[in-house]
């Protein structure tokens, strides 16, 4: 079962003999022993947000680190983005969305403004500083342009979000070779999605929508297209 879109505002609630399990960024599958969970490069990922999502279904017995895979290029959710949902919701004569305020939306449009950073990006010891100071830095400008006294320690963040990092590393790997290389050996994948059509970004009721694509168009994006192996 693979996710292909949102964050952790939005999941599933499911029961199962009468245990009830609360899902935000983890399919749904996980919860059936042998199913394999993909979390998609569609999806933006709040490592903190996961690792207690995980925590939680491993100490229901649930085998989390054998059955979850997490997208390399899934985008990462930083505690900031919160700060900057938070003032565009605030913001004088601005008609609320309504959102969470858990930073999903900046989040996406950090990833479609080109300034985003993926989970990849968060094993690159040469490159994730600098991506990561250049962020902080936009998010520090908006802040300051907005007089929000927003106490955020920056470098705490990166340190913490460093070492999360690892705690998911054994799951991260190229998710659109593992759905294609899945579909090619004749494997059936269900898609999960966290919202409907009427929430999607495109075909919604906008501006009352979410910030990604919730329709079964998005799916596409999740299964790259990759040569054949004896034709690579």
């Amino acid at each position: 079962m693979a996710r292909y879109q949102g964050g952790h505002n939005a999941g599933h609630t499911v029961y199962i003999d009468g245990r009830k399990f609360v899902l935000k960024l983890i399919p749904s599958g996980i919860l059936r022993p042998g199913v394999r969970a993909v979390i998609g490069n569609g999806v933006v990922v709040d490592p903190a947000a996961l690792i207690e999502e995980m925590q939680t279904l491993e100490a229901a017995g649930i085998a989390v680190e054998k059955q979850l895979a997490i997208s390399n290029r899934a985008h990462v959710l930083f505690p900031f983005h919160r700060m900057v949902e938070i003032i565009s919701e605030g913001r004088q004569n601005r008609v609320p969305i309504g959102t969470t305020s858990r930073g999903i939306g900046p989040c996406y449009e950090d990833k479609i403004g080109r300034r985003g950073i993926r989970i990849a990006d968060l094993y690159d010891a040469g490159a994730f500083p600098l991506l990561y100071d250049a962020l902080a830095e936009d998010k520090r400008m908006l802040a300051a342009t907005f007089h929000i006294e927003e106490n955020i320690d920056y470098g705490r963040i990166r340190a913490q979000y460093q070492e999360f990092a690892e705690r998911i590393r054994p799951m991260v790997c190229d998710t659109a070779q593992l759905l294609h290389d899945a579909m090619v050996a004749g494997q059936r994948v269900l898609f999960e999605g966290a919202q409907g059509t009427m929430l999607d970004v495109d075909h919604g009721t906008y501006p009352f929508v979410t910030s990604s694509s919730a329709t079964a168009a998005a799916l596409a994006p999740e299964r790259a297209c990759h040569l054949p192996r004896s034709a690579a």
